[in-house]
């Protein structure tokens, strides 16, 4: 009896577990049929998708080592993905040379944007790590495209910028204690405004109070950059944190988080 009582047991809990794996089958299923591609982590990437849930995690696989310099190998294999990518969603992009300036100031496995689906930046050849170019790609589509339609009518024609790499620690620094920029890394990007198609200009330090050339609508587009911003990149920061980015939106793809 007692060894029969352990067999019966035994194909009982088997059963459960078959039912369990039946069960998660089923979900697993489900939320492939009906849940957004963005929202599942083991779908690929799209970056004219919306953004998802699983959108940043899935940035981030493209991202290098932080804790030690990653082999050469390991770099070039995460950036031509990372650029195969980019390319795939018809923006035109390049690997670039590999950058040290000595301490904390080095650059790997970045990129340029030459052209294609994707918003201008000026000025043009700007490098950045390449998974800041996807974040941009995502801003521009998602984001910066439609809040101008909503805005003003019109399309960008391009992106104004202070640029992406300088070698510094935050707020150019010089206290050996500070913490590097993310600029020191090519891993951040400095929003001054953008250029409309029709001409008009759009710019944080004439525009964001609203009393500039484009009024209320000017402001209400760039807060809109500002908040959508934070649904992309891990640090936005802009005049209302600070009064060194009186003048501009600091976007960048650090492992911390902020938004103001």
């Amino acid at each position: 009896m007692g060894l029969l009582r352990v067999k019966r047991d035994l194909a009982d809990f088997w059963n459960l577990l078959w039912e369990a794996a039946l069960g998660l089958c089923a979900a697993f299923a489900l939320l492939n049929a009906f849940a957004p591609p963005q929202d599942l982590p083991w779908t690929p990437l799209d970056l004219s998708a919306p953004l998802g849930q699983a959108t940043r995690a899935k940035v981030a696989d493209f991202e290098l080592s932080r804790s030690a310099a990653p082999p050469a190998e390991e770099v070039t294999a995460v950036t031509d993905a990372c650029l195969a990518l980019l390319r795939e969603a018809g923006v035109q992009a390049e690997r670039a040379e590999d950058r040290d300036d000595g301490g904390f100031c080095v650059v790997r496995g970045a990129v340029r944007i030459t052209g294609g689906a994707v918003t201008p930046l000026a000025p043009g050849g700007l490098v950045m790590q390449c998974p800041m170019a996807i974040r941009y790609v995502l801003w521009d589509r998602q984001v910066l495209r439609p809040a101008a339609e909503a805005a003003f009518g019109t399309s960008i024609a391009s992106v104004d910028t202070y640029g992406t790499y300088s070698c510094r620690r935050i707020y150019g620094s010089t206290e050996p204690g500070a913490r590097p920029s993310e600029h020191a890394r090519a891993n951040a990007l400095d929003v001054a405004g953008v250029t409309l198609a029709d001409g008009r200009r759009v710019s944080l330090t004439a525009d964001w109070d609203g009393d500039g050339p484009t009024g209320a609508a000017g402001a209400d587009f760039l807060r809109r950059i500002r908040d959508g911003g934070c649904d992309v990149f891990a640090t936005v920061l802009g005049p209302d944190y600070n009064v060194e980015h009186d003048d501009h939106l600091h976007l960048d793809g650090a492992p911390r988080g902020l938004c103001a």
